[in-house]
């Protein structure tokens, strides 16, 4: 136990070096337990040595604590990884354990914004030993959509992230109801019947709503009212009193809890009062003890709205980092949109390929380590990104080039007959140019009487004229001869000669539906190893781009990336 002491002691004095003289109990029992882990059993005579400690060091002038400091040897912290040029987050070391959080609307499919949050907060909390919470926000029965949880945390997982926590705050209904009747009976909450245009326009001057100044027990009374279910959406909302004069008017006296009598997704009609996304939020990041807040600096107004209930309750606010907005031109992010546009028809759904959602980034082939890098490099800044797709291709290319199998695959196809050919039955190619432990395919070689017989881009074959030598490529070399109804070649040798060079295929090739990214299809003929190819692989079509075949059945079908 002596030993216990004495490192409660250092502990101690190095937080109190730290903090002007004053240790926390909190912080030094948390350091203490993740440093002595067998002591959680016995987490009360811990906790009581400790407060001993703490208090014995807090009455110590400075000069003393000082001296037994430099007795006892000060804790050295180990310093965070660098990672990817993140820079260290503020305030890391004045909490026992660093604690982020993604916090979701299930109200439709996460894009790169989202995803931009989600990376950061998981970041840092992996950076610093610490944890990761996940918590839907689905306190609005009316958006919530059921399938959304579970695509979220598809979509996470694939973006490589992992959670020590995860909570609904449509299971928590009671606890929020709890501090909404304490704020109440505390004078710091009310409920308010005024209709909202009469309620704005007082609180734009500056002025209480006739609600403001009634006793309690008259706002308990339409408290348990709104609880009955006796007075409906429109009809009543509790309100947190704040200074009426507040500079910004969108704090005066915020909104908190509104009667909703739609049934939720997820636990039906048992509840007919929720919870508005500042208070809900505020209490779970008290509740789960939040030590950092990674957000959108669009979120100023609700972090002021919020501070105002921290300190109704006696709260320490978490840290609170911000970043700028990320965009992509010409390009919806907006769930609401994105929902919308969906429901009309007018996308086929969340991985609709002219989306930027991560379900529609996946489809088309972009792989995780891409959208990782992109995202750590934009980093923390404050100032507003403007993503490209051109952006996105090239961060993609830097990874899929170098794993992607190589295939031929040919575009409203042409068939040219090249006449006076050796007699090949087959070509063997390399599946990968730089990578020859990727193996080899084989394209089978058709023939027509004495011709074999090839299918071509009908866009390559506009460009070329008669007599014009071209190479069929990684094949031979052939001299068109009748350009018209009939495409007609003479053979004209082997090695590699100057020329353009035009991707083929000939026996067994297989017909292959392309969706493009705006939606449209292209069709075409794909060597036949392709039908081979699992959903889900992504591949490069020689001189056409990165495609990922999307399905094999009942017809082959692949999205194209980028070039």
């Amino acid at each position: 136990m002596e030993d216990v002491r004495r490192e409660a002691l250092r502990w101690a004095l190095t937080n109190a070096a730290e903090h002007k003289g004053r240790a926390n109990v909190k912080a030094v029992l948390g350091k203490l337990v993740a440093e002595l882990p067998g002591w959680r059993s016995k987490i009360m005579e811990l906790s009581e040595t400790v407060e001993q400690v703490v208090a014995e060091v807090n009455a110590w002038p400075r000069e003393e604590q000082l001296f037994q400091l430099r007795k006892v040897g000060r804790v050295e912290r180990p310093k965070p990884e660098e990672r990817r040029g993140l820079p260290d987050l503020p305030d890391f070391d004045k909490y026992p354990m660093v604690i982020t959080r993604f916090a979701p609307n299930p109200n439709g499919p996460l894009h790169l914004g989202h995803v931009r949050t989600a990376l950061l907060s998981h970041e840092y909390a992996r950076r610093y030993k610490g944890k990761f919470i996940l918590r839907f926000e689905d306190t609005n029965p009316e958006n919530t959509l059921l399938g959304m949880y579970e695509l979220i945390k598809r979509d996470l997982r694939w973006i490589g992230l992992s959670w020590d926590e995860e909570y609904a705050q449509s299971d928590r209904l009671e606890l929020y109801y709890g501090y909404a009747e304490r704020l109440i009976k505390e004078g710091k909450a009310y409920v308010c019947t005024c209709k909202v245009e009469q309620f704005r326009e007082l609180r734009d001057r500056g002025e209480p709503c006739p609600c403001r100044g009634l006793p309690a027990e008259e706002h308990l009374s339409r408290w348990g009212r709104m609880l009955a279910g006796d007075l409906v959406k429109g009809e009543a909302v509790v309100r947190i009193k704040t200074d009426i004069k507040h500079p910004n008017p969108a704090v005066r006296d915020w909104p908190a809890l509104r009667a909703v009598l739609k049934p939720h997704p997820r636990v039906g009609g048992r509840y007919s009062v929720w919870p508005l996304y500042n208070f809900s939020v505020a209490i779970d990041d008290h509740e789960m003890e939040v030590t950092h807040i990674i957000r959108g600096k669009e979120h100023e107004v609700n972090e002021q709205r919020q501070r105002t209930l921290y300190d109704h309750l006696g709260w320490r606010y978490p840290t609170a980092v911000q970043h700028g907005r990320l965009a992509m031109p010409g390009v919806v992010l907006s769930k609401t949109q994105t929902m919308r546009a969906i429901q009309s028809g007018e996308l086929s759904g969340h991985d609709d390929v002219r989306l930027a959602t991560i379900a529609a980034l996946r489809r088309r082939g972009f792989v995780r380590e891409a959208i990782r890098q992109l995202i750590l490099d934009v980093g923390m800044t404050l100032v507003d990104s403007s993503l490209s797709w051109e952006t996105l291709y090239a961060y993609n290319r830097k990874f899929v080039d170098k794993l992607a199998n190589r295939y031929f695959f040919v575009a409203n196809p042409v068939k040219l007959l090249v006449h006076k050919a050796p007699s090949l039955k087959e070509a063997c190619l390399r599946l990968h140019p730089s990578r020859p432990e990727s193996g080899e395919r084989i394209l089978p070689l058709k023939r027509e009487g004495d011709a074999l017989v090839f299918h071509v881009s009908n866009e390559d074959v506009a460009a070329l004229e008669e007599d014009q030598m071209f190479r069929l490529k990684d094949l031979m070399n052939v001299k068109l001869t009748a350009k018209g109804r009939a495409l007609e070649a003479e053979f004209h040798s082997l090695e590699v000669a100057e020329g353009p060079k035009i991707h083929w295929v000939s026996g067994g090739a297989v017909k292959l539906e392309v969706i493009k990214p705006d939606n449209t299809t292209e069709h075409g003929l794909a060597e036949p190893a392709v039908a081979g190819l699992q959903p889900g692989s992504i591949v490069q079509f020689e001189r056409y781009g990165f495609i990922r075949i999307d399905a094999v059945r009942p017809k082959l079908i692949a999205v194209y990336g980028h070039r």
